[in-house]
């Protein structure tokens, strides 16, 4: 394999008959895409993970697309399209919720480019940053535009724009991972195979295209891929991927943090969460994307932050086992518990008010994880107030206790509680009492509370009375305590 020259050999075609990839398991919105890309006189395949999971009999979220049609030629024949992407010009062809991601063949030669995956741009993210002309940060390609046509790195031999086109045959060298370089052609319905992918799936090895420590110095997420397929898909790193990781993994340190956020999530929300975890600890990963969590798990000597985790994370993939939704919030909840912990007690051991100290304490954590995994507002917000509610779990009685129920994040706070109580940070007691109450009739609850008096009535002070203007002759009423 000659990646260096840009040459590569022929490709081992896989007909029709003798692969299970069948037309019926790929999207219908996907097929119309390449339809189209083939009748309008380009080259079309489905590529990537899609055609690795459909090999192995998981049927792909994604389905991605590759083709030699310039990203503008995409566009004209697709009115429901954009680019986006300033490192990597990449359509979108757009059919309701359903997004089939389009990328031209790019040129190889050395050094190598990255593996679409979105470049890190989640939907969300993608669609918050459109201009009018539904591009990312107003940068419009035009025919022309030298910025298609450039190939930029950093210092550390990061790539950091990549859009040279090229043909099929060089655009195999810019994938990450041989199971991930295999193209399902159109055409004929063959798959075509330069580096062994099919044979690598088979054998269920996860192994680099082109030299390890280069690749990584490109992009050092691939690391995180590797491991994310380790994962999700139950193959094993091949030695010589795996080898790098003991010097490189430094380098991850250099990634944006949105989009290691965008990593954070593939990892951790997609149903393989707990093994993702273990494989980062066990490759020495885990330390440069959580560095707070990774020293205090390094230094505890219970184990509870570690119990936290491991059942927070089992709990996820469960959830998303049953199609029930899950957040990123809850997660770095579970994630940033133990340094958050370290970090109130103290300032509980300095008089702060517990509720206080918890906040504050998030807000440390917080500010040096961001260094890492940007964390934005809309997570590390409710974070902070179901971190800092875990306290008024210990207030059984009265009205506040019953009123607690009604908070907005109770129930966010209450699965965190359940969380602490089964790895030993929290009494068990607490959590069934918080349990059996939530199952009760309202009258019940005002009795477990100890609300009830005699003739039905709540006990507590009555409703405060509207303090007279000039009020400086009546005393205020006492605080509550």
């Amino acid at each position: 394999m000659d990646h260096q020259s840009g040459a590569a050999p022929s490709p081992v075609i896989v007909e029709r008959a003798d692969h299970p990839v069948s037309r019926a398991q790929i999207s219908g919105n996907a097929l119309k895409v390449l339809y189209r890309l083939r009748d309008g006189g380009y080259q079309a395949f489905l590529v990537g993970g899609c055609v690795r999971d459909l090999l192995i009999g998981i049927q792909p979220k994604d389905f991605d697309i590759s083709t030699d049609a310039s990203p503008e030629e995409v566009r004209r024949l697709f009115r429901n399209s954009r680019l986006i992407g300033r490192r990597f010009r990449l359509a979108h062809v757009r059919f309701g919720q359903q997004i089939i991601e389009v990328a031209t063949f790019r040129a190889s030669g050395a050094p190598m480019a990255i593996d679409p995956d979105l470049d890190g741009i989640t939907d969300e993210d993608a669609d918050e940053n459109l201009d009018e002309n539904g591009d990312i940060d107003g940068n419009v390609a035009e025919p022309g535009d030298s910025r298609n046509h450039d190939r930029l790195h950093d210092d550390r031999g990061r790539l950091l724009r990549d859009n040279v086109y090229g043909t099929i045959d060089q655009d195999v060298w810019r994938r990450d991972f041989t199971c991930n370089a295999l193209y399902y052609n159109i055409e004929d319905f063959s798959i075509w195979d330069y580096v062994g992918g099919v044979e690598d799936i088979r054998s269920r090895t996860i192994r680099l295209i082109g030299d390890p420590e280069t690749r990584y110095r490109e992009d050092p997420v691939r690391m995180l891929r590797a491991v994310r397929f380790e994962a999700k898909l139950g193959f094993t790193i091949h030695e010589s991927a795996r080898a790098p990781f003991a010097t490189l993994a430094g380098l991850l340190e250099h990634i944006p943090p949105a989009r290691l956020l965008d990593e954070f999530q593939k990892l951790f929300l997609a149903g393989f969460g707990r093994r993702s975890f273990d494989l980062l600890r066990e490759h020495g990963l885990l330390e440069h994307l959580f560095p707070a969590t990774a020293a205090h798990l390094a230094a505890e000597k219970d184990g509870m932050a570690l119990a936290i985790i491991r059942a927070g994370l089992a709990n996820t993939d469960q959830r998303v086992a049953e199609g029930r939704p899950v957040t990123p919030m809850f997660l770095f909840a579970v994630m940033l518990f133990g340094p958050v912990s370290a970090a109130a007690q103290r300032r509980f051991e300095s008089g702060a008010h517990p509720g206080v100290a918890i906040a504050e304490a998030v807000d440390e954590v917080v500010s040096e994880q961001n260094r890492r995994i940007g964390i934005p507002k809309r997570y590390s917000i409710p974070m902070r107030e179901l971190l800092a509610l875990q306290p008024r779990f210990h207030r059984r009685e009265g009205r506040r206790a019953l009123g607690f129920l009604a908070h907005p994040r109770f129930r966010a706070a209450y699965d965190f509680l359940l969380l602490r109580a089964e790895a030993g940070a929290e009494h068990p007691e607490i959590a069934r009492w918080w349990t059996e109450l939530q199952s009760l009739a309202p009258e019940q609850q005002r009795e477990r509370a100890g609300t009830e008096t005699g003739g039905g009535q709540e006990s507590g002070p009555g409703p405060r009375r509207r303090r007279r203007r000039g009020g400086r002759r009546h005393r205020a009423p006492n605080p509550e305590t």
